[in-house]
């Protein structure tokens, strides 16, 4: 149409360091890029024109793609809560509606999912730092994960808090800074276990 501003792409590049992006080049220059499945959904083209209004609707998907692959890495590296993902994008200065659409493309897909993530926290606390159910629920709201999901996963954890205070002492006990009495029952307070537990716990180890 006569007078109406076109924009033609010029070039889609593959990324050096990403292969699996491309960068969108508008008249020359650098415009914005997109994941491979996303540019395989826009049905971009070398010498395609964009009018305006598609030119804005183009970065506004590039800029939501880019929310994604950025969440994508993160929650690959280890499980995230919903919460921690909401920060994560508002810490990247990402908008209400692209975190909200972000959040439900990640929902849909599974990969976010605040019970799988308070089941995968248990276990691997349980596997690589013994703690009480008390302590697990702590990290666990921290990470703002619904009360009940975090009842609800515990009562599925069958470990025996007074088996773990064993373990716990009888490994913290053999390190000299632990020698202490009283340095010992505070580091186990910290762990979530009760006054009472580690007093009955320790003259137990202690008589044995």
């Amino acid at each position: 149409m006569a007078g109406a501003e076109q924009n033609r792409i010029s070039a889609i590049k593959q990324q050096v360091k990403r292969s699996d992006r491309y960068s969108i080049f508008i008249d020359g220059e650098y415009t914005c890029s997109l994941s491979e499945g996303a540019l395989l959904e826009t049905g971009l083209r070398i010498g395609q024109e964009l009018s305006k209004d598609e030119l804005h609707t183009l970065k506004d998907q590039a800029q939501s793609d880019k929310a994604y692959d950025r969440t994508i890495q993160l929650i690959a590296r280890r499980p995230r809560s919903e919460w921690e993902v909401r920060q994560y994008l508002k810490r990247k200065s990402y908008d209400e509606v692209i975190t909200q659409q972000t959040i439900e493309r990640l929902l849909d897909k599974g990969y976010l999912d605040d019970v799988s993530f308070a089941q995968s926290w248990i276990q691997n606390r349980r596997l690589l730092k013994p703690r009480s159910k008390r302590k697990l629920r702590q990290e666990l709201l921290q990470k703002r994960v619904p009360e009940q999901i975090i009842t609800d996963c515990l009562a599925y954890d069958d470990t025996d808090d007074k088996e773990v205070l064993r373990q716990l002492i009888e490994q913290k006990s053999s390190q000299t800074r632990y020698k202490d009495r009283q340095k010992l029952m505070r580091y186990l307070s910290g762990q979530g276990f009760s006054y009472g537990d580690i007093k009955e716990v320790l003259e137990e180890t202690e008589a044995g």
